[in-house]
């Protein structure tokens, strides 16, 4: 038997780099070679259920941020071609997620894209496009739905809640968009740094006067609830539940939230305070419309800054130590070769 490395869940804070059997791809699917594949914060919470929602029979496979070489074409595949460089959209309810509770997972070192003749699923990398940089298109599409349900807008003022890979790509997706003023708040300073890069005009640690910094720079005005703050456009990236409700209460009236962090808990929310100030909260979940939106995005803005740390492959325990620890971090990249 042919083997290959795969990243999989076993249990509960058990991730192991298994040797298994190389993929047997049909007519209809498609092996990409993976060259690049980047840790995503909901793989933290896998890790943590030992799955999807908690352990199974069959070890969860890991990864859905990637890019890669096409080697094998089914014979019912069109518009593919062997050593096309390409990104794999991971969402696929029908046939399966990629890295999501679904059969595959592209931590690995050959990806099988299944029925890929229905088309849709990959898409080309631009030529001058590096690869590691091609695997952040999944994390910028979520950080560009979060933009899109924010309705950031040219000129508009905007504050990103968390400075993770996610806001750090709504930013990035903000600054292109022509936002005036992009205010980055996060508990680390070192991701602050990298949000300066991808776009934010000014940066706030969590533990200062957030709304004090907005007021001064989006302006403010009085209000029965308190006084607000004007910024058009807020995202919520953290997971924290005091984040939204502090945006409820300090918003001006007409403000729009979107909600792209995982929240796990029940939030008390003051539906007072969001009819009288007409407020919008939406959430952004996984990407545009148009997945390829975030492949143009990445062709209009440098953001290899995001990628702050790089390990191979075969470095798993490295790698998991990174993931785990503190997180000060923006985005992992993974070398599958």
């Amino acid at each position: 038997m042919v083997t290959m490395k795969q990243v999989r869940i076993h249990d509960s804070n058990d991730v192991r780099l298994d040797d298994i059997a190389e993929p047997k791809p049909g007519d209809d699917d498609v092996v990409v070679r993976v060259s690049s594949c980047g840790i995503c914060g909901t793989d933290l919470k896998y890790i943590a259920a030992g799955g999807l929602v908690g352990p199974t029979a069959i070890p969860m496979p890991l990864g859905h941020e990637l890019s890669g070489e096409v080697e094998f074409v089914g014979d019912n595949v069109e518009d593919v071609s062997l050593g096309d460089r390409m990104i794999v959209h991971p969402g696929d309810d029908e046939v399966g997620r990629i890295g999501n509770g679904g059969p595959e997972g592209a931590l690995t070192t050959h990806l099988l894209v299944r029925d890929a003749a229905r088309g849709g699923r990959l898409m080309a990398i631009p030529e001058q496009m590096p690869m590691e940089v091609a695997a952040l298109a999944e994390p910028m599409a979520v950080g560009l739905n979060a933009a899109n349900q924010a309705e950031v807008r040219e000129g508009g003022t905007v504050a990103v809640f968390g400075a993770g890979p996610i806001g750090l790509s709504a930013i990035a997706a903000s600054s292109v968009r022509g936002a005036r003023d992009i205010v980055a708040i996060d508990m680390a300073p070192e991701r602050l740094e990298v949000a300066s890069k991808m776009g934010a005009h000014e940066t706030v640690l969590a533990d200062e006067d957030v709304w004090n910094v907005l007021r001064e720079r989006h302006g403010s005005q009085g209000h029965v609830m308190g006084p607000t703050a004007e910024t058009n456009s807020f995202i919520e990236a953290t997971g924290s539940p005091s984040v939204i409700r502090s945006v409820i209460d300090h918003s001006a009236p007409g403000g729009i939230l979107a909600v792209v962090a995982l929240h796990f808990e029940e939030i008390p929310t003051s539906f007072l305070s969001i009819m009288m100030k007409e407020l919008t909260i939406r959430g952004a979940m996984e990407y545009p419309k148009r997945f390829e939106d975030a492949i143009d995005l990445l062709s209009q803005v440098d953001v290899s800054a995001m990628i702050t740390h790089r390990f191979d492959l075969q470095d798993w325990p490295k790698v998991l130590e990174t993931v785990l620890g503190p997180r000060t971090y923006a985005k992992v990249m993974v070398n599958c070769q």
